[in-house]
């Protein structure tokens, strides 16, 4: 994979206001967000991001080796019932 140095990542922009609002304030607070194709940068560092998974908001807190990831990959969207099991009394050959 080719990192261009043209482009900046993706971040979307209801995002990066509400971090560098925070940043300003020097707060820490859970900031909402339905924006898993989002790359996780530098000033995310420390804040608790709650990322839609279809159904809810899971929160996940930002550290350092998350920097370049999507949001999205954090945030499983399918979670596993169980193997169905088998409720009959024949006898097994």
């Amino acid at each position: 994979m080719v990192l261009h140095l043209k482009k900046n990542p993706f971040v979307a922009k209801h995002l990066l206001e509400k971090i560098e609002k925070l940043n300003m304030r020097e707060e820490k607070e859970t900031i909402v967000t339905w924006s898993r194709a989002s790359t996780i940068i530098p000033p995310m560092i420390g804040h608790t991001i709650a990322i839609h998974n279809g159904k809810e908001h899971l929160p996940i807190y930002i550290t350092d080796h998350m920097i370049g990831h999507k949001l999205g990959e954090f945030v499983p969207t399918r979670t596993f019932g169980e193997h169905a099991t088998k409720n009959d009394n024949r006898s097994r050959r």
